[in-house]
């Protein structure tokens, strides 16, 4: 069932655990490995030069040691930016010029190496083999990659642009052309602001940007629709493994754009927008409803419950971007046992140590976890200590 080719018609055929095994081996893919990494004055770590397992990486220390930053160097050559969404020089350790990360991976058989290099007060520098971008979007989607973080809390607790922008970000990975025209809307959306703000009487003016708002966020709706009509039964699976069927876990897709095309919307409430001074209508108001049964997850939900869901959509998200990828991708776990029960952790070391995921990167303040996931895996692995954004290789099998 289902509609349309590739992913989008066979995520509901994702029933059981024997099915997807059975998929997952006959849409195997090349793994992305990121074999070694360097990092020069990035946040707390002075200098670091690691060399990683394919399979599983572990990193064990107190909580401001450097584990997550370690993670979100990874982040930043797969995305040009910190997940933190800190401005780049924020990033540059205290008291230095400049930071530098480099990452050496073997991506479908080739050597690649990528480059981000930042200096106080200069443009960033990225490059892939030696070579400048001329558009930092362009490198999106190249080298795949799922973050799961204790900041994911926000995708709950905060408004909806939160949400849509995790949409965006995993539509980006798989889909070049839906960044720009998402970048083409908001500039369009930007400049009709900008009339209300002006007190602009033009209609003129106001159907030049209206109207390529329009043909704008048909596509992305469109897009958006397709991406959660997927994703949404895979997400459920992954939500029902880790809590063990006990809870039904949803996701509504609302938007404006469900009424009609934006346009005639746009200029119906042309008048009221003038009034208060921005756009109420369009695909920049979407969300992403995350449910518990019949209630909002921010109202009802338990910390455990919370944690449950945010893992499971990004193993949801893991899952899709390596159907739809030219890749397997990089997945990367920040401290994601904290707040769960026993039960719980349970079913996730079960879900993480199968052969479904690629290599993996995984941060904790207790072995125990970290030693289970190495004990399933059975195949190489490397656990690090992290000290004052120091790492040192307790124990590992590289080969």
């Amino acid at each position: 069932a289902g509609g349309g080719p590739g992913y989008f018609g066979k995520a509901f055929m994702f029933e059981t655990e024997k099915i997807c095994v059975c998929l997952w081996k006959q849409n195997d893919k090349p793994d992305m490995i990121l074999s070694r990494l360097s990092i020069v004055n990035f946040k707390n770590i002075a200098q670091a030069d690691l060399q990683f397992s394919p399979n599983i990486n572990c990193f064990l220390g107190n909580n401001g040691m450097g584990k997550s930053n370690l993670l979100d160097a990874i982040y930043y050559l797969s995305f040009c930016k910190s997940y933190t969404r800190n401005p780049d020089s924020q990033n540059i350790r205290h008291g230095e010029e400049f930071f530098v990360i480099q990452g050496y991976y073997e991506r479908n058989g080739n050597d690649e190496e990528l480059y981000c290099g930042i200096k106080r007060r200069q443009k960033k520098s990225f490059k892939r083999n030696k070579k400048e971008y001329d558009r930092l979007s362009d490198h999106i989607g190249f080298a795949p990659l799922v973050l799961s973080t204790p900041s994911d809390n926000e995708l709950i607790l905060s408004g909806s642009e939160e949400r849509r922008k995790f949409i965006d970000q995993v539509i980006s990975q798989f889909d070049k052309p839906y960044l720009g025209i998402l970048i083409r809307y908001n500039k369009a959306l930007e400049q009709r602001n900008a009339l209300l703000r002006q007190e602009c009487t033009d209609e003129m003016l106001y159907d030049i940007w209206e109207v390529q708002m329009d043909s704008a966020a048909a596509e992305i709706y469109e897009s958006r629709r397709r991406f959660l009509q997927a994703f949404i039964p895979v997400f459920r699976r992954f939500y029902g493994e880790i809590a063990s069927q006990n809870e039904v876990a949803d996701l509504i897709y609302t938007s404006h754009l469900a009424d009609g095309p934006l346009l005639p919307q746009l200029k119906a409430t042309r008048q009221r927008d003038l009034a208060i001074g921005y756009t109420t209508r369009g695909i920049h108001r979407d969300d992403m409803e995350m449910m518990l049964g019949d209630y909002p997850m921010k109202r009802i939900g338990s910390q455990g419950q919370c944690k449950t869901y945010l893992i499971a959509l990004r193993l949801a998200q893991y899952d899709f971007l390596r159907e739809q990828g030219e890749t397997v991708p990089l997945l990367l776990l920040d401290d994601i046992f904290d707040k769960l029960d026993a039960e719980r952790v349970k079913q996730i070391v079960r879900l993480v140590s199968s052969d479904h995921f690629g290599q993996i990167f995984i941060t904790d303040t207790n072995r125990q976890y970290l030693d289970e996931i190495v004990q399933s895996i059975g195949s190489p692995y490397s656990i690090f200590s992290v000290t004052d954004g120091e790492f040192n290789l307790l124990e590992g099998n590289m080969l």
